[in-house]
């Protein structure tokens, strides 16, 4: 998407690859035209503009995304959308059924002036948690991380690497 900017997109398998595309390019050609990124702020603004838009056309696309980013004046932001075109800024956030078993684990855990090894440790905690308590479970979740030096990404979690016990 962006140096700065990530989004993870969940909903119709078709969906979500079009629309995600679709914000991808026109964030680029934004930068072309314009000689410098969006901002979180504004890429997440710009999404949900469109989400709207065909919210309200025969083409409505069904997905609900998390786009998080890192701004020089703002620091890092976290934004949640759904498919009705309402958008949050949030400290963290989740989405679907392993979603909801994990909210409480980020709520107790999260802290404003988190390392990123805590962090790290405390989404492991979370995959460890959906891991035990959904039927079907993704043999491994990957992990990033954004800064002011860009996206990097962290070691993937697995169930064999959780050393959390469950």
């Amino acid at each position: 998407m962006s140096d700065h900017v990530v989004m993870g997109v969940v909903g119709a398998p078709g969906d979500t690859v079009q629309f995600a595309e679709y914000i991808a390019k026109n964030i680029q050609l934004y930068k072309m035209r314009n000689g410098y990124h969006l901002s979180p702020s504004s890429a997440a603004h710009y999404t949900r503009h469109n989400l709207a838009e065909y919210l309200r056309s025969p083409n409505a696309y069904n997905v609900n995304l998390l786009m998080a980013g890192y701004d020089k004046e703002a620091g890092g932001e976290l934004f949640y959308m759904d498919y009705l075109a309402s958008m949050h800024k949030v400290k963290y956030g989740t989405h679907g059924y392993g979603g909801l078993l994990i909210l409480g684990i980020f709520d107790q855990h999260y802290r404003p002036d988190m390392t990123v090894e805590e962090a790290y440790e405390v989404v492991k905690m979370a995959v460890a948690e959906v891991h035990k308590r959904l039927i079907i479970n993704l043999p491994v979740f990957s992990v990033q991380v954004i800064t002011a030096d860009g996206v990097k990404e962290l070691k993937h979690i697995t169930v064999d690497s959780n050393a959390i016990s469950k």
